[in-house]
């Protein structure tokens, strides 16, 4: 684990779930195996991170409760400090995040925290850039194809990336996504 928790893969996944709904650290790691089977997930790794984060003020405790018989489990909530910086953290990862990176994917994993209209621009915007990126995956015409056969990968995976986030802008701008109306600050769901 980094030295500063917050940094860790599974802090974005977690805050994600909370946003969701309130968990105890068995629930959330059980969500995470199942939504993220690419992400490595302990229950212990869980309650040392929502330890963490509670220190940051970034979730807070509910009571403990018992449930069937089992012993009282402590379920956790986003506070108002968490939900924000959790926003922070999907525009960073949406407009940052390098390409086909799982930054970027758990970034689109709860792009419904933004407003559909940023994050359709944002996306323009990413593209805009990973055009003028792409350049840099070109074989220099003195270098066998053979020994570079990563660049036209990558050169394909950055293109793949480019059309499909220009079509998701445009599908969010024509309303063909419904964007979860109680994030939006005009309360207006679809509208961009």
């Amino acid at each position: 684990m980094p030295l500063d928790a917050s940094r860790n893969s599974l802090v974005m996944p977690l805050l994600g779930l909370l946003v969701e709904q309130p968990a105890h650290a068995y629930d959330l790691t059980a969500r995470l195996q199942g939504r993220y089977a690419h992400l490595r997930v302990t229950r212990s790794t869980v309650t040392t991170l929502l330890k963490s984060m509670e220190k940051a003020g970034l979730v807070a405790p509910r009571a403990p409760e018992r449930v069937d018989g089992r012993p009282p489990r402590t379920s956790y909530e986003l506070t108002a400090a968490g939900f924000a910086g959790f926003r922070t953290r999907i525009d960073a990862g949406l407009r940052e995040a390098e390409p086909a990176s799982v930054d970027f994917v758990m970034a689109m994993s709860y792009a419904g925290v933004l407003p559909a209209g940023t994050v359709a621009t944002i996306l323009d915007a990413r593209a805009d850039r990973l055009r003028a990126d792409v350049r840099r995956y070109e074989r220099p015409a003195e270098i066998p194809e053979v020994h570079m056969l990563e660049a036209e990968y990558w050169s394909a995976v950055v293109t793949a990336e480019i059309e499909w986030v220009t079509r998701l802008a445009t599908r969010i701008r024509s309303r063909d996504i419904t964007w979860p109306a109680l994030n939006d600050p005009d309360g207006e769901g679809n509208r961009p």
